[in-house]
Formats: C-alpha cells, sequence, structure tokens
C-alpha cells in the first residue's frame, strides 16, 4: 500500500462489516429471483470468494490462478455493470456514475499491477488486500446506495431490460470463468 493509499485510509476509515452486511441486506430486499440486482449481488458474493481463494493459496501456481480467477470475474462484473446499470445512474446520479466508473478503472489498473508482483511476495499480499478493501468499499457504496436509487426510480420495464441485458453481458464472459 503507498504512502498516499495509508493516509487515505487512515482519514476515512471504511466502513465496518455491520454496515457491509445491513447493505447487503437491504438490497437483497430491494432484489427479486433473477433480476439485474440479484445478479449483480451474486457476482458480489462469488467476487469475495475469489479474493478469499487468492488469499489462501500456498504455492505461487495456486496463487496465480486464483489471481487470474478474481481478475476475469471482476472484468466481466465490471463490463456488465459499465455497459448496462451505470448508463442509468446518469438520470440524477451523475456523481455516483461517474465515481462507479472511476473505482472500476483503478481496480483493473491494480489488478494489472498485482500482476507483475511475485506471488510469493508481500508485497503481492499487500497489493491483494488493498485491491480487495477497495472492492468492498464499492460494493458496499452500490448495495447501500447506488443500486437502491435505481430499483426506486426506474419503471418495471426498463429494470426487466436491465435484467436482460445484464444477463446478456455476463454471458460474454461466461466459458472464461
Amino acid at each position: 500500500m503507498s504512502v498516499i493509499d495509508r493516509i487515505v485510509a487512515a482519514v476515512t476509515p471504511p466502513e465496518s462489516e455491520e454496515d457491509r452486511a445491513r447493505a447487503r441486506e437491504k438490497a437483497r430486499a430491494a432484489a427479486m429471483a433473477g433480476d439485474w440486482l440479484d445478479q449483480i449481488l451474486q457476482h458480489h458474493q462469488q467476487i469475495e470468494m475469489a479474493f478469499s481463494e487468492a488469499e489462501a493459496a500456498m504455492d505461487a501456481s495456486s496463487r496465480t490462478r486464483a489471481q487470474r480467477k478474481l481478475a476475469a470475474l471482476l472484468t466481466a462484473h465490471s463490463s456488465a455493470e459499465e455497459a448496462v446499470i451505470y448508463p442509468q445512474l446518469s438520470h440524477g446520479h451523475k456523481t455516483h456514475m461517474a465515481m462507479a466508473y472511476e473505482e472500476q478503472q483503478a481496480a483493473k489498473v491494480q489488478l494489472a499491477l498485482l500482476e507483475a508482483l511475485d506471488p510469493l511476495s508481500e508485497d503481492w499480499s499487500e497489493k491483494l488486500e488493498h485491491i480487495r478493501g477497495a472492492v468492498a468499499h464499492h460494493v458496499y457504496e452500490e448495495e447501500n446506495d447506488r443500486f437502491l436509487h435505481l430499483k426506486e426510480e426506474i419503471p418495471p420495464a426498463d429494470q426487466e431490460r436491465m435484467t436482460a441485458r445484464y444477463r446478456e453481458e455476463m454471458a460474454r464472459y461466461d466459458s472464461g470463468l
């Protein structure tokens, strides 16, 4: 973690696990089985498991495999959100939209930097933890606020279209996951 990252983390501590659990509960309550939000919540859980798998891997090849799986899942998920969900935030939530795009681009850069590190090094472990923290905060923002606005404000026909389009976008990546 860079010096700037450490300063930012000290000044703005992350939300607690309880806060994250409450946000997830709110999002689950707003989601309907199979809809775009339900699909996203399932992907968020898969991403969390992929972080755990990468962290738990004991040798270089296992860590590299886990890191690649994590990167593929994050890329597929972020691409689907960016193509289908985030444009909907442009209607009255442009700041949320801009932050969401920026956060996901930063995560992609950090994943590329992770790939260049020795998977058995402390730097790799620190970078993975840094990415995990950033992604966890991003997920919290989506589940606690950003996506709940969309569930409340977007008409049912548009919600159905978003569900179909999100599923379509994720299907582009299914073979690689």
